[in-house]
């Protein structure tokens, strides 16, 4: 028998991440392909790195949403949370299924009535409303959320000058048992204020109070919050039918349910943590048609959920630019998706796997992208094959907000894809060029 060619042991150090009670995951799933197109031929045909969004899980995840409130409740609406994501091409998609629109600013407010949205289908939500911008939504019939008291008095003043009374509803804060408890937006609960602005809106009689609007928050993880927020908009509902006779047409619960991407430093993950639309749909409905409001008075359940719905439905791919080792021996991997355009990478733990076949050998690795930045780390540690440069790379559950807070910084923006449900791709934003930058420079006359 021949001597036995010496191999090096390997110590393998278990330490990226926190471990569940199960301990850590040692199987790692390639993702080759998306709704039939090879991750390696998308990126041959459109480039690296790419943004894909699959048209079948967005209108999979919005049809098993609406499926989980409307057996709960009898009358839903959805509107889609344009700042989650607001290419056209995406919002047209939640519209065909019957979405409205809820905006922020003049600008999703012109989006949303490019996009076909009729004026009385748009929610007006945000602290940031010009007077043209509120003009413009009272004389398309547009619900305004008031958001504080000076938007009120204005909305008042707006309501003699035009000679029509705005669609109105107040947003309201409270406490839920969430911290940190938002409260910077609307009228708080607790301590009276909302009751003070309902009470001013219903004695200046210009007002047209059609609902009431909450949102506690962002990712709660909880849906029993959502039951006490829902209790407290069905108390206001249930005071002003006492009160004034009046009965609200609405109530909106906004968004906040989490997806399921994973939080950093949390103990398990997102997929196992975050509470499905069932939880969240019996949590509200069973506020609502518990409370006080009478049963032939029940309000349409508005909600304005964005992260939750279109998560799933996003990936970007990549390609590996290095391979480097640190000063205290730990392997790190380059690559060229950067924290610019994956900018949830600075609170989600992103799931990245190799679009490949891979050894079965990983260690500890370290993922940063390719900005001339310390703070673009897209992994602090995750337990990962060795992949070569040019080897490609998948990141799931980035639909959200990733589109809309991306930054021109270092790199240049890529093309954005969406799949159809017949698995063709087509590009739904184009990718950045010099030309593209330069167009919106000018060089005083001195300088040229």
């Amino acid at each position: 028998m021949g001597k036995l060619v010496f191999e090096r042991p390997i110590i393998k150090k278990l330490s990226s991440g926190m471990p569940s009670k199960f301990g850590m995951k040692t199987k790692i799933d390639p993702i080759t392909e998306i709704d039939g197109n090879l991750i390696k031929d998308l990126i041959s045909a459109y480039d690296s790195p790419l943004f894909v969004l699959s048209e079948k899980i967005i209108r999979k995840t919005y049809q098993d949403a609406k499926r989980s409130f409307s057996t709960r409740y009898p009358k839903v609406q959805f509107a889609w949370s344009y700042k989650t994501n607001y290419l056209d091409a995406v919002c047209r998609v939640y519209h065909q299924e019957g979405s409205w629109a809820e905006v922020v600013s003049g600008f999703e407010y012109e989006k949303a009535v490019n996009n076909g949205v009729s004026g009385d289908h748009i929610i007006f939500n945000g602290p940031d409303k010009s007077r043209e911008n509120l003009k413009k939504a009272v004389l398309n019939s547009s619900l305004i959320h008031i958001d504080h008291f000076d938007e009120l008095y204005q909305l008042i003043e707006l309501a003699d000058e035009l000679d029509k009374a705005p669609k109105v509803a107040i947003r309201v804060n409270m406490d839920t048992g969430i911290y940190p408890q938002w409260d910077r937006f609307g009228f708080n609960y607790d301590n009276g204020e909302a009751w003070d602005a309902l009470n001013r809106i219903m004695l200046s009689k210009k007002l047209d109070l059609v609902g009431l609007h909450t949102h506690i928050g962002t990712y709660i993880l909880t849906a029993s919050a959502y039951n006490k927020a829902a209790s407290k908009l069905a108390d206001l509902a249930a005071g002003l039918e006492r009160k004034y006779g009046h009965v609200v047409k609405y109530i909106d619960m906004g968004g906040g349910f989490a997806s399921k991407s994973t939080l950093k430093g949390a103990y398990l993950s997102g997929t196992d943590t975050a509470p499905s639309f069932d939880d969240y749909a019996d949590a509200i409905s069973s506020a609502l048609i518990n409370s006080g409001i009478k049963p032939e008075n029940l309000p349409l359940l508005i909600l304005e959920t964005g992260r939750a719905l279109i998560d799933d439905a996003g990936f970007i791919l990549g390609t590996v630019l290095a391979n480097k080792r640190l000063a205290d021996g730990r392997r790190s991997t380059i690559i060229d998706v950067g924290v610019n355009i994956l900018f949830t990478s600075f609170w989600y733990e992103h799931n990245i796997v190799p679009a490949q076949a891979f050894s079965d050998h990983t260690e500890e690795t370290a993922i940063y992208g390719p900005l001339c930045m310390n703070i673009d780390v897209i992994r602090e540690a995750i337990d990962f094959p060795a992949l070569k440069t040019g080897d490609h790379i998948v990141i799931n559950r980035v639909g959200a907000y990733n589109m809309t807070q991306w930054m021109q910084f270092i790199t240049l923006r890529p093309d954005i894809v969406m799949i159809d449900t017949d698995g063709k791709p087509f590009v739904i934003r184009k990718k950045e060029s010099i030309e593209t930058i330069l167009s919106q420079e000018e060089v005083p006359p001195h300088l040229q």
